[in-house]
């Protein structure tokens, strides 16, 4: 039986779509993937399209659209045929927000390493607090050492939160690969990002394991 993996964060611009093709894409090199889409803004509906015309997607994964009412059955039937799903959720904390939360198996939270964005996560991380669904955050256009960051880490760690240490920098190839329907890993395979992305998955099914 797969595993859930809900990327949510009610702040929009923290990369939430972002990551989750990204990871999907990387995951899908050695696992059976599906992303599923249940935002509205349906950007990663649009990304699986331009990437299902891409001769150069080379890694196969299932791009699935659907609206938060129908999830619970999606997500059975997903489960049975992939070992990861990724669910891409609403910026917002509604019901299928909540759907997706309480569906998964592990709650992925992207964040700038800044105050604001921690903050906006409140109520992400309350939500799943509700649902008794455990916690990883990551940080997402991150700057390799600074002072702010670093005040950062010591917050979340003094909060007893799990943050994932593999980090992604703010690289263009992300959005550039992202543009094209594609991974990091298909467009750059030995590029920087590629090398963060695949840390960032192999600590994430490390996190995923521990919830067992």
């Amino acid at each position: 039986m797969g595993k859930v993996i809900a990327v949510a964060q009610q702040k929009g611009g923290a990369g939430k779509t972002m990551l989750t093709a990204q990871l999907a894409v990387a995951l899908a090199e050695t696992l059976r993937v599906a992303a599923l889409d249940i935002d509205p803004q349906a950007s990663l509906t649009i990304w699986g399209k331009l990437r299902a015309q891409s001769a150069r997607a080379t890694t196969s994964l299932t791009v699935v659209a659907v609206s938060g009412w129908r999830l619970d059955a999606e997500l059975r039937k997903l489960r049975t045929s992939h070992d990861i799903v990724l669910i891409d959720t609403p910026p917002v904390i509604d019901s299928d927000a909540r759907r997706a939360i309480r569906g998964a198996d592990l709650v992925l939270i992207p964040l700038n390493p800044a105050p604001p964005d921690l903050w906006a996560a409140e109520g992400t991380l309350k939500l799943a607090a509700e649902e008794k669904r455990p916690v990883a955050l990551v940080f997402n256009r991150a700057a390799a050492a600074s002072k702010l960051r670093k005040r950062m880490e010591a917050e979340i760690a003094a909060r007893g939160l799990l943050l994932l240490a593999p980090a992604l920098a703010n690289r263009a190839g992300y959005a550039n690969a992202f543009a094209e329907g594609l991974g990091v890993t298909e467009s750059g395979t030995t590029s920087l990002a590629a090398t963060e992305i695949r840390a960032l998955a192999t600590s994430l099914i490390a996190a995923l394991n521990d919830t067992k």
